[in-house]
């Protein structure tokens, strides 16, 4: 069975009277553990395609199938649930809370998913630790390099140990050897985790490091 299986992909937006599609009948799947880049020109439809397939916006026609189970089907609480527990998301811009320190992002995500405090601050600073910051966990999003912001974010989202990993252009706000480490640090938790991963870039260096790499254009599947 695939980890991820999306069938006949379909998504448009409404500007006033406008219809503007932005996937056309996208299919294509993902067996557990592979780590696939999505590439393409910007209003290709990447991230809409990632938003779509972590349950954070309905699509208007076709199947997604993460674990076998049609996240269509899902209703709100449902829907929250597998994005809090199944999905982890890495941003371009972090999305870190600027007056909390490295080791408060991170609980943060515990807090919500019901963990006691004990267990939120031992296993904050394990992955805070796994990502390389053991020694900035006091340290607030102002006092940290773009790269370790981008860390932080990372040890949020592997916080509730998904199973499906997805960042969107991860190390777009990077200079180069910064980005370069984070690409190696998402392939190395994604083989310590045996996590789906599906990252999206338009940074040729950046695919080199994937399984496999998809090739989007107007909102259709080229290559």
């Amino acid at each position: 069975m695939a980890a991820v299986e999306v069938s006949d992909l379909v998504k448009s937006f409404k500007l006033g009277k406008i219809l503007v599609p932005a996937l056309r009948g996208v299919s294509f799947s993902l067996v557990a553990g592979e780590f696939a880049c999505v590439m393409g020109p910007s209003g290709s439809g990447k991230s809409t395609l990632l938003n779509l397939i972590g349950g954070l916006d309905r699509f208007n026609r076709g199947r997604i199938l993460v674990d076998g189970v049609d996240i269509v089907t899902l209703n709100e609480d449902e829907l929250a649930h597998y994005r809090q527990k199944e999905v982890g998301f890495i941003f371009q811009s972090y999305n870190l809370i600027p007056t909390l320190t490295a080791l408060g992002n991170v609980e943060l995500a515990l807090l919500f998913a019901g963990v006691d405090k004990k267990e939120r601050l031992q296993r904050s600073r394990d992955v805070l630790e796994t990502v390389g910051l053991g020694e900035r966990l006091d340290h607030r999003p102002t006092e940290l390099s773009g790269g370790e912001q981008q860390r932080v974010a990372i040890a949020r989202a592997l916080i509730n140990q998904p199973s499906l990993m997805l960042a969107d252009e991860p190390t777009g706000n990077l200079d180069t050897q910064s980005g370069k480490e984070i690409m190696e640090l998402l392939r190395t938790m994604n083989k310590r985790y045996r996590q789906t991963s599906i990252v999206v870039t338009h940074d040729a260096e950046v695919a080199e490091q994937a399984d496999r790499v998809l090739h989007i254009r107007d909102g259709r599947l080229v290559d």
